[in-house]
């Protein structure tokens, strides 16, 4: 795919990799991908997990070898692959998403760290601390070179990552997915230091599914999909529909799943919330959410949302209202008393408070109903449980070679999958998804989708909150717009009414007049 260049990549490439292919037994993890990189741009490098792009940036950075036949070059010079120490020399610094620094040690320490200065074959620390400063300054950075890397945030611990690869003379520095576990505020701070670090010359590769850091960091972005190269697209061809079409093999038309809706539009009501709050977060809201349909809760951030999902499953304690299934009000003390009356909740914080990431897939499928069908005597039934994770892997998708591997080691789309697994086991008559695709590639959140759209054909009730605007378009059938604890208006996806960015930031903002 041609592409016109921007004005920050003109000239000769400072970095080139020509038809790199790596195999791995009888499987082709990479297969001729070509790929060039500009001094001074940003070049994102986007697709699905398992598309290449990590494979490809550890033969860029030496960890492995490519097959023979491909090429890299510096400068238009030749580097030798599988070389981590050359290609460390060229100028190539790698920042993976699992930082590697040592908590023990200063700043200082950890930028030096197996080059140290040293004086009469002892290590210089004053030598250490004098070269860290000029370099902890050039990024901006306010701590000082004497500080406990312990003590830092993430965000922080990701400047001296960066600190570090510009003592190495790093002209070609890679980001994997470098905003994931930082807050809005330290992505500002990282965005800043990009741009610096574009108007100093040097190039970034920056690998991220997030399409909006895409939108406002990249100059030119290329695709990598079924360890292939796809394309190459300019800053301004960018669009959510290119990249996706790229990405996953289709038109965006296609990525969305949206016929829920009885024909006769009489469809039961199956979850029912009346004047629900906690006097504090959520404040008097009520809404029937109905047997085939995706209702959709939007709002900015702070509105409500997630507090107001809490305290429909228990998870939080309600001052006020009632919550029915079917047409029966529920006594609710805990999340237990939700799940058993028919009410599954999908948290935002998968990692943090759904999944146990050191138990495997089949343990993390089965814990929340094991003990159901259990046989005589008490004695758990595993061949049960390993048939119910064997289902959901298949029915779902779950990318693995076992259900005996741990869930940690899992991708974020198929770490989601496996919640969304144990979920449906407990056989649930209204599901409410929490931002259901945060963390996840295109081609999961496709997959999600499809998930989603076929449990509500099945007449289940399905609720989804979600901060991304065009998801929650492309999927509801009817949005709720939360505002300051309270349900401010209700889009209902009529003709007269579309669901749209403008409605819903209308009632997000409070300039929209209130809906009947």
């Amino acid at each position: 795919m041609k592409t016109t260049m921007s004005e920050a990549v003109v000239g000769a490439p400072v970095l080139e990799m020509r038809n790199i292919s790596k195999t791995f037994g009888n499987a082709k993890a990479l297969s001729n991908v070509s790929l060039a990189v500009h001094a001074g741009e940003v070049h994102a490098l986007m697709g699905e997990n398992g598309a290449g792009k990590s494979t490809l940036m550890k033969v860029l950075s030496g960890a492995y070898k490519a097959d023979p036949g491909g090429t890299i070059l510096i400068d238009g010079h030749p580097i030798v692959t599988g070389d981590p120490i050359r290609a460390k020399a060229g100028g190539i610094s790698v920042i993976y998403q699992e930082l590697s620094l040592a908590p023990n040690l200063t700043v200082a320490q950890n930028l030096f760290l197996g080059a140290e200065p040293a004086r009469y074959g002892v290590l210089d620390q004053k030598t250490t601390r004098e070269l860290a400063g000029p370099i902890l300054k050039r990024l901006g950075i306010e701590f000082g070179p004497t500080q406990l890397v312990a003590n830092l945030s993430l965000g922080e611990r990701q400047m001296v990552e960066i600190a570090r690869a510009l003592t190495t003379n790093a002209r070609i520095i890679v980001m994997d997915e470098p905003t994931t576990s930082l807050t809005s505020r330290e992505t500002d701070r990282l965005f800043e230091v990009i741009a610096g670090l574009k108007s100093q010359g040097i190039a970034i590769i920056y690998i991220s599914h997030r399409m909006e850091e895409i939108y406002q960091l990249a100059d030119r972005v290329s695709v990598l999909r079924d360890s292939a190269y796809v394309g190459t697209l300019d800053r301004s061809e960018l669009s959510a529909s290119k990249l996706v079409s790229m990405m996953v093999g289709r038109d965006l038309s296609s990525f969305y799943k949206k016929e829920h809706r009885t024909s006769d539009g009489q469809a039961k009501t199956v979850l029912s919330v009346s004047n629900i709050g906690d006097g504090r977060r959520v404040h008097g809201c009520s809404f029937d959410a109905h047997a085939g349909e995706v209702l959709g809760v939007a709002g900015l951030v702070g509105s409500g949302r997630t507090e107001l999902a809490r305290l429909i499953f228990g998870a939080d304690q309600k001052t006020s209202g009632t919550v029915s299934l079917d047409g029966r009000e529920l006594t609710i003390t805990g999340p237990r008393d939700a799940m058993d009356a028919g009410i599954a909740y999908l948290t935002e914080d998968r990692k943090g408070l759904g999944l146990f990431l050191d138990m495997t897939i089949n343990e993390n499928i089965n814990i929340g109903v094991i003990g159901k069908d259990a046989s005589r005597g008490g004695v758990l039934n595993f061949a049960a449980a390993k048939a119910r994770a064997a289902h959901a892997i298949s029915s779902l998708s779950i990318r693995t070679q076992s259900a005996s591997i741990n869930v940690g080691a899992l991708s974020g789309g198929n770490q989601q999958k496996t919640l969304i697994a144990r979920l449906l086991e407990t056989k649930p008559r209204a599901i409410i998804f929490d931002e259901p695709t945060r963390g996840v590639d295109v081609g999961a959140k496709s997959e999600i989708y499809r998930i989603i759209d076929e449990l509500a054909h099945t007449g289940i009730a399905i609720v989804v909150i979600s901060s991304d605007l065009p998801e929650i378009i492309g999927i509801a059938d009817r949005v709720l717009v939360m505002r300051e604890g309270r349900i401010a208006g209700t889009i209902t996806g009529s003709a007269d009414q579309p669901i749209t960015q403008e409605a819903i930031m209308a009632f997000s903002t409070g300039s929209a007049a209130e809906v009947a």
